[in-house]
């Protein structure tokens, strides 16, 4: 499934009318699409008259955008992950049953200053292709040539993987043929000579733009014809009140004319199309307008301003019988001069109820766009990324399936008693906090928590000694009864008992342990899966295009090549089962055969070992970390590696290297970090660190639930 991210250079460009093209040509290439409008940039709650067309013309079922407030709210609050894990839920929605998503971008506009760092996050979180919206000026390739570049710097700019081509909208310095309408939905108009034309004077200021790594797309004309709004559309307009609404619906105002002077001197503006404004005292133009109409001239409609002077209502009944042929008549209480000045400004919008306006606009639109380059754009593999608010939304809801018991030792730090009411809030497992009821009560009442009902508090001295026996039988004369009891003491050791008898399915501690606290009674009562030999731990690195996983960075102080590759296989595995496709790089201080050594043999061997034992997963190495990580030095250093420049899973050589880089990486770039998740025990315990955040918690409790559902 694929998803590109139509994104304007500016306002009033036709972007509704490019969403709508780009639907019908891909309908036309035999593609079923959907659309998503994740914001509104509406002040007044407006439905979104995108979302409402395709609706209409497309039955494809839509969801309702984040509204104005809620994006100011998040944007304010510097709290941007979480608007993108509701548009990521959003898409979520509407992508099933689909092979393609266009999303429609955020509009720049002087009142919303966020719209380009918005429409880039956007991009990212739902690892979509960008496809530019701009207008065109075939007479000004430099000024054209410029707004393209400018406007895609913050995507990565013309040769970026990212971004796919540019639709030119309303183009400017065609001849007027070039704007007839369609006949046949699948009509191609598409204007190759211009667009040649056109791509060889842009090239002389940006030679990749139009060329096949950023092609034109296509070139819409400015189309008159398409832009006449209905008579009941101007009535919305400047708010009048209906006379008669007649046809109102159906006619088109192609002008509009004031009538000011003697009617008989006038009647040459009462053609067919044309919108007649005077004074709500010329009864003699609504008599006019009524004698046009039933000679069979379908006038647009008759807007009476100044509505405190009019003349008598009696007038209406003399024309009655134009009224039900369909003549439109309003009246409004702006003066003339005010009146014209808000008809002449009014939007050019496709207002969601005219849907034969919407249907012209979408074929003439789709007439233009190049359908071969479509094809080939949605037929070429390109490697999935998962995002990080992709991520988050995927743990968020995998884990709320799992419905899992998750046991914190921890139960009275405030931290993770906060953790296990959002947890238990949202479902995203069943928390069990080992502690005195009262004093989890009284950090609560301290810190204004609202305890929820379902939220289980275990008091361990009332549980302790039912474990005593079971620990000493899983110890197999390791310890006695004493040294069991006094052991239980420990909370950590509590919970790992209760894991160990099932009584819950996962562990998270380590906000004031520390990690061997945590693991250790793991070691003891849990053990290593049956398939592997030593357990290990990976980081998930939320960078900001995509999740890494960096393995191990916690646990293996120095692995041999049969743990390493180990390691790799089970960070494999751990990637997939959180909806990852893992390419796993094996990092080393050289490239492929560039260097020898030890270190550098070592991982040369556990590349085999694990290409041996998984062929079905992409694995590679030695290699450095930016031919692994950096699309163009992995090109450059090993051409032929299927993982080099697109890794997304990095095993390093030793815990030194691996814990250097993971903190590196994470405090110089500022990326948030989830882990370390421990990975090939039994069952599933995980260490946090003692600086954990309270989403670092939540996130873990998560990781965890999911873990338990991989037994």
């Amino acid at each position: 499934m694929k998803t590109f991210i139509l994104v304007p250079t500016a306002e009033n460009i036709g972007l509704t009318s490019a969403c709508l093209g780009f639907i019908q040509a891909l309908d036309c290439i035999g593609i079923k699409a959907n659309f998503l409008k994740p914001f509104s940039q509406e002040k007044n709650a407006a439905p979104s008259r995108s979302s409402a067309l395709i609706a209409h013309i497309y039955q494809r079922p839509q969801v309702t955008p984040i509204s104005f407030e809620k994006i100011n709210h998040h944007i304010s609050t510097d709290n941007i992950d979480d608007l993108l894990e509701d548009v990521v839920s959003l898409h979520r929605q509407i992508s099933a049953a689909h092979e393609v998503v266009i999303v429609e971008g955020l509009t720049p506009n002087a009142d919303q200053s966020y719209t380009g760092q918005l429409n880039n996050a956007l991009a990212q979180a739902l690892d979509a292709q960008v496809i530019l919206i701009s207008s065109a000026d075939i007479n000004a390739p430099e000024q054209t040539a410029e707004l393209i570049e400018r406007h895609l710097r913050p995507f990565g700019g013309l040769s970026s993987a990212r971004t796919a081509g540019v639709l030119f909208m309303r183009s400017k310095g065609l001849p007027a043929e070039t704007a007839q309408i369609p006949v046949a939905t699948d009509q191609n108009l598409r204007l190759n000579d211009y667009i040649d034309g056109f791509t060889s004077a842009l090239q002389r200021f940006a030679p990749l733009l139009g060329s096949q790594q950023f092609p034109v797309i296509g070139l819409v004309p400015f189309s008159a014809t398409l832009s006449v709004p209905r008579t009941l559309d101007i009535a919305r307009a400047i708010q009048a009140n209906w006379l008669n609404e007649g046809k109102a619906d159906q006619r088109r105002v192609q002008h509009s004319s004031l009538i000011s002077g003697r009617i008989e001197h006038e009647l040459d503006k009462f053609i067919a199309g044309e919108l007649l404004i005077a004074s709500s005292d010329r009864s003699d133009v609504v008599l006019a307008s009524s004698v046009a109409t039933l000679s069979g001239v379908p006038v647009a409609g008759v807007v009476l301003t100044d509505s405190e002077k009019h003349a008598s209502d009696h007038i209406h009944g003399f024309v009655e019988q134009a009224y039900k042929a369909g003549l439109p008549v309003m009246r409004t209480p702006q003066d003339t001069f005010q009146t014209m000045q808000q008809i002449l400004h009014i939007a050019n919008e496709v207002p969601a109820d005219d849907i034969q306006r919407a249907e012209q606009i979408t074929r003439f639109v789709s007439s233009h766009i190049d359908f071969n380059w479509l094809k080939q754009v949605c037929d070429s593999k390109v490697q999935p990324r998962l995002s990080p608010s992709a991520f988050r939304h995927e743990l968020a809801q995998k884990s709320i399936a799992a419905k899992k018991r998750i046991v914190l030792p921890e139960g009275a730090e405030p931290r993770t008693i906060q953790a296990a009411i959002i947890c238990q809030t949202r479902g995203i497992a069943h928390c069990i906090l080992l502690a005195k009821p009262e004093e989890v009560h009284d950090v609560a009442k301290a810190r204004n928590l609202q305890l929820p009902d379902d939220l289980e508090i275990v008091d361990p001295d009332q549980v302790r000694e039912k474990y005593i026996a079971p620990m000493v039988e899983l110890r197999k004369g390791k310890l006695d009864a004493i040294q069991a009891k006094d052991q239980l003491q420990d909370t950590v050791v509590l919970g790992t008992m209760m894991l160990a008898l099932d009584e819950v399915d996962g562990l998270v501690s380590g906000a004031i342990h520390t990690t061997a606290n945590t693991i250790r009674p793991a070691f003891q009562l849990i053990k290593t899966a049956p398939e592997y030999s030593l357990v290990s731990s990976v980081f998930f690195m939320l960078l900001p295009d995509e999740v890494y996983v960096y393995g191990d960075c916690a646990v293996n102080p120095n692995p041999t090549a049969e743990q390493l590759a180990e390691i790799a296989i089970q960070s494999a595995d751990s990637a997939q089962a959180f909806g990852i496709e893992p390419r796993i790089a094996m990092i080393s201080y050289s490239t492929g055969d560039s260097g020898t050594g030890a270190e550098v043999e070592k991982v040369k061997t556990a590349t085999q070992i694990a290409q041996q034992r998984r062929p079905d997963l992409k694995i590679d190495g030695p290699l450095q970390y930016d031919a692994a990580s950096v699309e163009s030095v992995g090109k450059q250093k090993a051409p032929n590696s299927p993982v080099a420049g697109q890794a997304n899973v990095f095993i390093f050589p030793d815990l030194n290297t691996g814990n250097t880089t993971y903190k590196a990486v994470q405090r110089s770039a500022n990326v948030v970090s989830v882990g370390p998740m421990l990975q090939g025990l039994n069952k599933p315990v995980n260490d946090l660190s003692r600086g954990a955040l309270v989403d670092d918690i939540v996130f873990t409790i998560a990781l965890t639930a999911i873990q338990a559902t991989q037994k």
